[in-house]
């Protein structure tokens, strides 16, 4: 089945989103036409892949290039493209020399230390919560000072300096929220402030992601841009995307309280219950950033060709039925769970082991302090950040 009208291609996104909810026409899409054409908000047509095979095979491929889709002709959700020097803009060679660079501050060592680290601020969090007494917001109480607190730790940023930083990221992972001219701000605010950070911190160096990325730069193995531009690249995803996915994660877990109570019950089962909630949770709103095809490719019997650009929806693939039983269903019991969450080939997240442990730190403490927390009200009531890539409830009123 062809989802299409006579306009031609459907406009995507599909529709407002809600909450958790993945839109229907995506399964509909990876049952029936996991490549299909849609038209972009920004940049004409594109093709968007929805089977988890598809996607697969798309990601391991090298000859979809994302340095290309930061020209400003290329089909996408965002006002505007990334720019390049960015590891998630870099093709090969380049890409493989700087996460080599970068990989570098998420050594297993560095990641340990850092979980360390994060249940003694957990701790201190949900004591202060406690001690405040309900009603809680578990947004500004456990899903912002987490990742903030492990950025300033990997990447070295003064802590006292975290407002700045701030005051930058939901600007620039905005889709609809802010205008391209507030986003390019945003961005040169970003690239300033990283700047100035490389300057003061040349004379004393640590174990830190800026360190790593100031002997690189002294030693020529990369130009400031993209020491710059790849380091802010680090900083949004440690950040923003850690933030969402723990609140993401906290309100599954309240709106559906029997999976909260499960985990406080059965802490046995926390390891393969967060693989289940990062197959689940559509983190991101929209769409993938976009790649354009370098020649003519084959994707599931679908000829693309040389200069199309390709998104693809990471939930959509990790619903797939020709994968996943039950697709639909939430189950901690899963036992094979090979989950995109993280992406696949090349791309695939520095950072994941990062997440992982974040995620498990916060549900350990979380579940383990406050076994009868819940939603002060219907998950209906729960307000959410519109307008931004990542979905994320904007606060997570909670009672104990």
């Amino acid at each position: 089945m062809t989802v299409t009208d006579s306009a031609g291609p459907p406009k995507y996104p599909f529709g407002t989103v809600v909450r958790l909810d993945l839109h229907r026409r995506y399964l509909e899409l990876c049952r029936n036409e996991p490549v299909s054409r849609v038209t972009m908000p920004y940049g004409g047509e594109a093709w968007l892949i929805t089977g988890y095979h598809e996607i697969k095979q798309f990601l391991a491929d090298p000859r979809f290039s994302s340095h290309a889709a930061t020209a400003h002709d290329t089909a996408r959700v965002t006002p505007l493209p990334l720019r390049p020097g960015n590891l998630l803009s870099m093709d090969p060679p380049d890409h493989g020399r700087i996460r080599k660079v970068v990989a570098h501050a998420f050594r297993p060592r560095i990641v340990s230390q850092l979980a360390d680290r994060m249940r003694a601020l957990v701790t201190a969090e949900l004591d202060t919560m406690e001690n405040a007494g309900p009603p809680g917001d578990l947004v500004q109480r456990l899903a912002i000072p987490l990742p903030v607190r492990m950025i300033v730790e990997l990447f070295g940023v003064p802590y006292e300096e975290r407002a700045e930083f701030r005051r930058f990221s939901d600007v620039f992972v905005a889709t609809s929220a802010h205008t391209k001219e507030e986003i390019d701000e945003a961005r040169d605010g970003l690239e300033t402030f990283l700047r100035k950070l490389i300057a003061k911190r040349r004379g004393n160096l640590s174990d830190d992601l800026l360190s790593v990325l100031i002997e690189a730069l002294d030693a020529g193995q990369l130009s400031e841009t993209e020491a710059v531009r790849t380091g802010i690249g680090v900083l949004m995803a440690g950040h923003e995307t850690s933030l969402s996915m723990i609140s993401n994660v906290s309100f599954l877990l309240l709106s559906q309280r029997d999976l909260f109570v499960q985990l406080s019950h059965d802490p046995a089962l926390m390891d393969p219950a967060i693989e289940e909630m990062l197959r689940i949770i559509p983190l991101r709103s929209v769409g993938s950033f976009p790649r354009r095809a370098s020649e003519d490719v084959e994707i599931g019997g679908v000829l693309i060709r040389r200069g199309e650009t390709v998104i693809f929806q990471r939930a959509a693939g990790d619903r797939d039925e020709r994968v996943f039983e039950t697709p639909d269903t939430i189950r901690f019991d899963r036992e094979s769970n090979p989950h995109l969450g993280f992406g696949h080939g090349m791309h695939f997240c520095l950072g994941a082991s990062l997440a992982r442990a974040e995620l498990k730190v916060a549900l350990e403490e979380l579940t383990a302090r406050f076994p009868t927390l819940r939603l002060t009200g219907p998950a209906e009531d729960v307000p959410w950040k519109p307008g931004l890539i990542a979905r994320a409830p904007a606060a997570l009123p909670v009672t104990w």
